[in-house]
């Protein structure tokens, strides 16, 4: 039975809860695969594909991208939810501003350590409250939670949001990532459960 709580509703008037999901006041750990081993001291961040300039970040020079601090909700494809988690990091739109994308950019493909990958349209992450977050609810991320940097993408199934990265290809079409070759849905907006294809 709904509770007061999963029946909140956001500022623009709808339910807070996506249909299908519950809410969890945890954090379950959800990963294909073992967690990579990184050291800060050689991590990078590349870009390439769809840029005038391929280029590489070290731990130090993506963080002096500039940092800023977003609050939003969670949701897992396998039905949970969170509210209100507090991440602070670089924002998309923040790396965005040291490339220079060729005109027929229209999607990406983040990549992690580890060889995870996910597709996301350029559009989504254009999103305000799109990061690489390093910290949740002021702590670093554990390595289980993809220390020391995920993407947080948290209009879409969380999938997408992918732990450990540490690059992004840009590209002119939409192309499965790890999950989407094994019928996770192209896209995974929450509202419309695009869980599957």
């Amino acid at each position: 039975m709904a509770t007061a709580m999963t029946k909140e509703l956001r500022p623009d008037g709808k339910l807070r809860l996506p249909p299908g999901q519950h809410l969890t006041q945890g954090w379950p750990v959800l990963h294909y695969g073992s967690i990579p081993r990184i050291s800060l001291d050689t991590w990078k961040f590349h870009v390439w594909g769809l840029v005038e300039e391929e280029k590489s970040f070290t731990w130090d020079e993506f963080n002096a991208l500039g940092e800023d601090t977003e609050v939003n909700d969670i949701h897992c494809v396998t039905t949970w939810s969170k509210y209100d988690n507090e991440w602070k990091g670089i924002p998309f739109r923040a790396l965005l501003d040291q490339l220079k994308l060729k005109p027929e950019a229209r999607y990406a493909m983040l990549h992690s350590y580890g060889g995870y990958t996910t597709n996301v349209p350029l559009k989504d992450l254009l999103e305000d409250q799109v990061m690489f977050a390093h910290t949740h609810n002021g702590e670093p991320l554990t390595p289980e939670h993809g220390w020391p940097l995920r993407l947080v993408v948290p209009h879409l199934y969380f999938w997408k949001s992918a732990k450990w990265v540490g690059g992004i290809q840009f590209l002119d079409g939409d192309r499965p990532g790890f999950w989407e070759t094994y019928g996770y849905h192209m896209y995974g907006d929450p509202w419309r459960e695009e869980r599957y294809s």
